[in-house]
């Protein structure tokens, strides 16, 4: 009685099952997140409620357990859940299913005999959003919002060697915002962090979902655009620098107006590196500025 006092109080989902596989406890903490009563799931097969446990890894676990004994994991990071329980987070990281983080191993009789095996589930769903927000961290700039250099540096690293494997056409755009370092002069800095703010949210509005923007330091920018030609990137940099032109940027009662100048460069097959590429967006770039700023230019 006690035992089982503690065994539907703790923490933690605990479950038994039979040679069978058949359910012969289910704790109270399995009641609450799955929403099924024990009396009402006792002795039947686990694959009876759960046929997705059906599978090849679970089944030779029971079989590894009962046979020799040993204890299997079924780690968050690798299986993300064995029982699909909706999580209760209100974090605006939102998994479907409770990260789970499970066990199993032997239960013997007193002749040693290994008669059932326990399951035990630990909700692992704070530690995983938490574990997101650090990833998030480390690939968003803190002022923007948007992705940062170190991000951009990796994620067009991999696209460079996908396309130089397996053929395909890419483009980036890089941009920088025109004569900043008046705006940070007459304004003061905290106008010049409002611009980067109101830039990057206007250039983010502009692309796909499986485009990347990035701020590449500074007032710089640099935008990944995959199985983009370099007709398409033009015009998406062309977007870029009318919607900026046109955009009014109200701060502290002051109406202010930026451009930016744009550099486009496309994926060719026999460039040597990503950095490459980036070479000549920044070519283009400079290009721009020196030719009289609020315009694209393109390097061939």
């Amino acid at each position: 009685m006690i035992l089982q006092q503690i065994f539907d109080a703790i923490n933690l989902g605990l479950v038994i099952l039979d040679r069978d596989l058949k359910i012969q406890e289910w704790n109270r903490w399995m009641e609450v997140h799955s929403g099924i009563e024990a009396d009402k799931i006792k002795n039947s097969s686990i694959f009876d409620t759960f046929p997705h446990l059906n599978n090849p890894k679970f089944t030779r676990s029971c079989k590894s357990v009962f046979t020799f004994g040993n204890f299997c994991f079924f780690s968050q990071k690798l299986h993300h859940y064995l029982f699909p329980f909706k999580t209760k987070s209100l974090s605006e990281i939102n998994f479907e299913y409770m990260q789970q983080s499970c066990a199993m191993g032997p239960l013997r009789d007193e002749n040693n005999n290994i008669k059932y095996l326990f399951i035990y589930v630990q909700d692992m769903t704070e530690v995983a959003i938490y574990e997101h927000k650090l990833v998030e961290i480390n690939m968003r700039d803190g002022l923007t919002g948007i992705y940062n250099r170190r991000f951009l540096e990796i994620k067009l690293k991999d696209e460079f060697n996908r396309y130089k494997r397996y053929g395909g056409v890419f483009s980036i755009i890089m941009f920088d915002i025109d004569y900043f370092k008046k705006v940070n002069d007459t304004y003061g800095h905290q106008c010049g962090d409002f611009i980067l703010k109101s830039v990057s949210s206007r250039a983010s509005s502009l692309i796909r979902n499986v485009d990347y923007l990035a701020r590449y330091g500074g007032e710089e920018f640099c935008c990944v655009l995959p199985e983009t030609g370099i007709h398409a990137a033009l015009a998406v940099a062309e977007r870029f620098r009318t919607a900026i032109l046109q955009q009014e940027n109200n701060f502290d009662n002051n109406v202010i107006k930026v451009t930016i100048s744009l550099g486009v460069a496309e994926f060719q097959k026999d460039m040597e590196s990503d950095s490459t590429l980036l070479k000549k967006a920044d070519e283009a770039l400079y290009k721009a500025k020196k030719e009289g700023r609020n315009m694209v230019v393109v390097m061939q």
